[in-house]
């Protein structure tokens, strides 16, 4: 899974996006969520993991969405931290 330091490298990366943003980019970003299928195999995959159920690629699956979710986590603490310093503008 996504270990905590490369969050932080990733955040760190992402950082300067904050000055690129726009308002309608980074209002988007905020709202951004998985799709119902996406949600749905996030879910199956999760509740294989907590059983111990969980196939190799089943595994590889599940971290691959785990990535892209903290990957858009973080894009949208930089989206928030935009608006937020429009709003005090």
């Amino acid at each position: 899974m996504t270990k905590t330091s490369d969050l932080g490298s990733l955040e760190r990366m992402l950082r300067p996006l904050r000055r690129q943003l726009g308002r309608k980019l980074a209002a988007a970003l905020v709202r951004l969520e998985a799709d119902a299928e996406v949600q749905a195999r996030y879910d199956e995959l999760a509740d294989k993991n907590t059983e111990g159920t969980l196939t190799a690629a089943e595994r590889r699956e599940l971290e691959s969405l785990v990535r892209a979710n903290s990957i858009l986590s973080l894009l949208k603490v930089q989206a928030r931290a935009f608006l937020q310093q429009q709003k005090a503008a």
